[in-house]
Formats: structure tokens, C-alpha cells, sequence
């Protein structure tokens, strides 16, 4: 669950919406356009239709949600860092997009520190460390144990490879100095699925994937791999308070527009969209597909992007990772 601090973040953002004063006269004059890039009845794209029709109503003008899936989600937000920088074109991007695909390939067609404006933070999804049930280790300290006296004979399954799962191994890797081998299959879901079935000794996954086969006790749950437990599962301690403290790798997404946007807009947008982060009918959809609401301004969202982007360019080089 959030911390006290995160609390407290949330509770200033609301005094912040009701003290602002009114910015960007004029604005918006006409419908603005919502680029999602994934395809439409995944869980992003739910949250954008979610979203959308709600802040729709307190800019006044509609909010055209526009599915531009490609790329892992980078051709929607290179699309975006073309538009015009003139608010009526913002993103809804994920964090593979804006802080480690640039990393992964040679020449990348833009820059999300340079290119991209952030608005405000949205959401986040847990990931998990699962195991195959037979494995005699229980929590992230027992991993690395067997790791360290089985060195190079332990798997892990990820989703692909230079995805979030794979790279969230590769940084457990660095920081426990275990030796386990990584076996990319094509999806979360079969990732899962190889653990449960022995296959590999882990997996990396998302909790949506892992969640069915966690119920059903046919893979064991090592952690998950936030910093705090998560609220979508209290019962799961982190990685970091079993055994690897400082481990944070997560799944999040969040609001931006080109860059050049006039700062009045984006602190409208920033306002209204966080207001209505904090309607409990919003909450409570988001939730309903395992993503923990995340507000944030402008300059917290630059700062995790900062942070985030020096950290997974620190693995990608250490692990010698490449794009395929």
C-alpha cells in the first residue's frame, strides 16, 4: 500500500487544484486528441476511456481517444512528439517508452526528456517475482541463496527480451551478484505459465498474468517488486523487505504532451486530470484492472522520469542487453 508520504503527496495535489488560480484563457476551444499506443481493450486503453469522458467534461470540449499501438507502445508517442505543441494533443505512455526503449536501440527516432512535456503521472501496475512450486526457496532472500550456491543452473522466465520483465531480472541479478539465466518467452502469460509448469525455475510477470495461477496455487508467489506492498495485493511482501532492500521495478504510465506545450496547459491539464484521478468511480474502474491511481505534477512526473531513465540505461549497458 502507498506510504504516508504518498498520502501526503496526494492530499497537497488537492489543495493545489482548489487554490490554483484560472490559467490558459481560451483553452481548450475545440476537441483534444488522447493518443493511446496499444491497442483498444487492453488496460491502458481502458484507463484512457475511462479518463477521457471525465475530463471531457471539465475542459468542456471532448477527448478523442486515438489507438496507435506499434513499437511496444513507441510509435504512438513518437507520434506525438510531432504534433503540435499547442495542448491539443497529449499521450497516454507507458514507462517502456519513455525511459528504457531509448536505451535499447542504437538510433532512437526521439528523446521523451527532450520531445516530451509531462503532464501528470497516472497510474501503476504491480509486477511479481513467482516460482515454480517445487523450487525450495520462499522469499527473495532464499532465492538468492540457492542462486549463489546453484550459480548459472537457475532460470527466470520474462515476457521478451529488453521488456520490463527481463530487465527487472537483469537489475535482481546486479544487485543480489546471482548468476541465473534468462529465458525470454513471448508474452507474460507463457512466462507465467513456464514457471508453474517447471519449465524455469522464476518468472518476471505483471500481477495480471500471475494472478489466476497464484490463486490456483500452481506457481509460489516470491514478492512483488515494488518498493511498498501493493495495495491491489497487501499480502505480498516486496522483494526489498525479504532480502534485496532498495529493489523497485513497476509498471506505470502517465499523461504528457509535446514538448513546447504552453505551461499554462499543462498545468490545466495537470489540475483536471488529477481531479478527476480522485473521483471514486475513476479509482475504483482503475482498479478493477489492476492499476494503482498515481497522481503527481508536472515536475514530480519529470523527476521519475529522470530517475527511472538513468536507472534502466545503467542495467541495459551492465547487462549488455541489445533490442532484437
Amino acid at each position: 500500500m502507498r506510504s504516508m508520504l504518498h498520502l501526503a503527496a496526494v492530499a497537497a495535489l488537492g489543495f493545489w487544484i482548489g487554490s490554483a488560480p484560472a490559467q490558459a484563457p481560451g483553452y481548450p476551444a475545440k476537441p483534444v486528441r488522447l493518443i493511446v499506443p496499444f491497442p483498444p481493450g487492453g488496460s491502458t486503453d481502458t484507463v484512457a476511456r475511462v479518463l477521457g469522458p471525465k475530463l471531457g467534461e471539465r475542459l468542456g470540449q471532448p477527448v478523442i481517444i486515438d489507438n496507435r499501438p506499434g513499437a511496444g507502445g513507441s510509435l504512438g508517442v513518437e507520434l506525438a512528439t510531432k504534433a503540435a505543441p499547442d495542448g491539443y494533443t497529449i499521450v497516454l505512455a507507458a514507462a517502456g517508452a519513455l525511459t528504457i526503449s531509448g536505451s535499447l536501440v542504437k538510433s532512437p527516432s526521439f528523446d521523451p526528456l527532450k520531445d516530451l512535456v509531462p503532464i501528470t503521472l497516472i497510474g501503476t501496475s504491480p509486477f511479481l517475482l513467482v516460482a515454480d512450486p517445487s523450487l525450495p526457496a520462499a522469499s527473495a532472500r532464499e532465492v538468492i541463496a540457492l542462486a549463489k550456491a546453484r550459480p548459472g543452473r537457475l532460470t527466470y522466465a520474462s515476457g521478451g527480451n529488453g521488456t520490463a520483465m527481463h530487465l527487472s531480472g537483469e537489475l535482481f541479478k546486479l544487485m543480489s551478484g546471482t548468476d541465473i539465466l534468462h529465458i525470454p518467452y513471448k508474452g507474460s502469460n507463457p512466462a507465467v505459465a513456464a514457471a508453474a509448469s517447471g519449465q524455469t525455475s522464476l518468472a518476471f510477470a505483471d500481477i495480471t498474468s500471475a494472478l489466476s495461477l497464484m490463486k490456483a496455487g500452481r506457481v509460489k508467489t516470491i514478492g512483488v517488486l515494488s518498493k511498498e506492498r501493493s495495495a491491489l495485493a497487501p499480502d505480498i511482501p516486496t522483494l526489498a523487505e525479504t532480502g534485496l532492500p532498495g529493489y523497485e521495478s513497476i509498471g506505470w504510465f502517465g499523461f504528457l504532451a509535446p514538448a513546447g506545450a504552453p505551461a499554462p496547459i499543462i498545468s490545466r491539464l495537470n489540475r483536471d486530470t488529477v481531479a478527476v484521478m480522485q473521483l471514486q468511480e475513476v479509482r475504483e474502474r482503475m482498479t478493477a484492472v489492476a492499476l494503482e491511481p498515481w497522481p503527481s505534477t508536472p515536475e514530480e512526473f519529470t523527476a521519475y522520469m529522470k530517475a527511472e531513465t538513468a536507472k534502466w540505461a545503467r542495467v541495459i549497458k551492465e547487462a549488455r542487453i541489445a533490442a532484437e
